[in-house]
């Protein structure tokens, strides 16, 4: 999903220091069908991050809508309970860009909580500075400037937002805040366990069919033997205890592994701090039938494993294998 048009995004320096993460109700989670789905109104003032909040919440498993006429919330809401897990936690930016729509907020919030749903409130805001500069970034106009000035706009749109500012659940501030650390706030108040997670895929190919594009890292098992010159083991796969053995009994192969699944942990850390969700990992080896195969399936075999105080990346790691070019001549 894409930033709304009228919102510059977050800036991204990273020396700008954050603020303390605040005391947050626990995440929601998704309901089973027929019950009511967990309902997040997302708004704020123009350019305080409202988009990047909307991609945030779609990243941890939230069926995010973007600039909703207020008087669909309800029929919404419905829908999302009937759907189960698949709708079951629903995201809706609300915001001034609605027009003469957006007077219609209170009374659907009314409506919703009549029908019993309990709808979170996230607001997002910034200090005048700061939503001048952003503005100025991308040289867009406020959606309340209309003649005016960007500053007159600004003011408009805080007073129009104050009962709803005053009704938040949730009150995020992203004047010193940074894309990532916006992302970390919004995580530790709307992630469940389940989505938090990094997922890392590894994927086996072969170089003689190209390098996947979607690659995070990219490790060569070329170096080791290549099972196809062996007459037994040609017509069998890294899948197979004959060819599995093989592969990683050579020399140097186990900590040629074992040493890349460390450095793929210290990047799955790194990845956790700064709110990367997805890492795909691409081992190749000359055609993708038997190097790769084997040595992917051992990396993530290490990479699942949990450690003994039940903390660090294998227990916060979710680990798939793909063998692209198995099967093909």
């Amino acid at each position: 999903m894409n930033a709304p048009a009228s919102e510059p995004t977050l800036e991204r320096s990273p020396d700008r220091p954050g603020t303390p993460f605040a005391s947050v109700p626990p995440a929601p989670v998704a309901p089973a069908a027929g019950e009511h789905a967990a309902l997040t109104i997302v708004s704020g003032l123009s350019g305080a991050g409202r988009g990047t909040a909307a991609r945030c919440l779609e990243d941890v498993g939230w069926f995010v809508v973007d600039n909703l006429p207020p008087a669909l919330l309800p029929t919404l809401a419905d829908l999302g309970g009937r759907g189960g897990e698949a709708t079951g936690r629903i995201a809706v930016v609300i915001d001034v860009r609605g027009g003469e729509f957006f007077d219609d907020l209170q009374a659907a919030l009314t409506t919703l909580r009549e029908r019993g749903h309990a709808p979170r409130i996230l607001f997002l805001e910034a200090d005048d500075d700061t939503l001048v500069r952003r503005f100025e970034n991308v040289r867009r106009p406020h959606p309340l400037q209309g003649d005016g000035r960007l500053v007159d706009g600004i003011t408009r749109e805080r007073e129009l937002l104050r009962d709803l500012k005053a009704e938040a659940d949730l009150v995020v501030d992203t004047s010193e805040l940074n894309i990532h650390e916006l992302r970390r706030k919004i995580d530790a108040a709307f992630a469940d366990a389940s989505v938090s997670t990094t997922r890392v895929t590894v994927v086996s190919f072969g170089f003689k069919y190209g390098l996947p594009l979607d690659a995070d890292m990219v490790l060569d098992c070329r170096w080791l033997p290549n099972p196809h010159w062996v007459p037994d083991l040609r017509a069998q796969t890294g899948r197979d205890a004959a060819v599995r053995d093989y592969v990683l009994g050579q020399p140097g192969a186990d900590r040629f592994v074992e040493g890349y699944a460390d450095v793929v942990r210290t990047v799955v850390e790194g990845y956790g701090r700064e709110g990367r969700r997805f890492l795909n990992i691409a081992v190749g080896c000359t055609g993708g039938k038997h190097r790769s195969v084997a040595v992917s399936e051992r990396l993530a075999a290490l990479l699942r494993e949990v450690p003994s105080d039940g903390e660090g990346p294998g227990a916060t790691t979710s680990v798939r294998v793909i063998h692209r070019d198995l099967g093909r001549e």
